[in-house]
């Protein structure tokens, strides 16, 4: 099965504050990088929408992807909280609705659409696509102000 490689990264300036996020897909020989920003946004919905913006452009499910982030929060809600959240209708531990509810639900949507493997990669530290997607994160604020 052929392989999609992702970096996302997202951060913010102020949490709230102006946020960013950032994408870099690598796929054989094509790479593909993607970036964007908001105002009074936080840090955890910007790597939330740069997962989602990643997975909404593949144009095919036919395919494998190994997606690479540095936020904890995307990998323990993806990987090992959401189904807990499901089952009780979107609430958590403490009886409250999930923060963040409708990135969630879109990125549970994508996950399930796609063979995705999650990977976390640590942040600031010299990872070629970790350190681009921080890159195009910046620059998408920089661009906002």
């Amino acid at each position: 099965m052929e392989k999609i490689i992702i970096y996302t990264d997202g951060g913010c300036r102020g949490n709230p504050g102006i946020g960013g996020w950032g994408v870099w897909l690598r796929y054989k020989d094509h790479d593909k990088k993607l970036k964007g920003a908001e105002h009074n946004t936080t840090n955890n919905k910007m790597e939330l929408t740069a997962s989602i913006k990643a997975l909404e452009i593949l144009k095919s499910n036919d395919i494998s992807v190994d997606l690479y982030t540095d936020s904890k929060y995307v990998i323990h809600g993806i990987n090992e909280w959401i189904a807990n959240w499901k089952v009780k209708n979107w609430k958590n531990s403490n009886k409250k609705t999930v923060k963040n509810i409708e990135l969630w639900k879109r990125l549970d949507e994508l996950n399930q659409k796609f063979s995705i493997n999650w990977h976390w990669v640590k942040g600031h530290s010299d990872d070629p696509g970790n350190d681009m997607a921080d890159t195009l994160a910046n620059e998408a604020m920089d661009e906002i102000t």
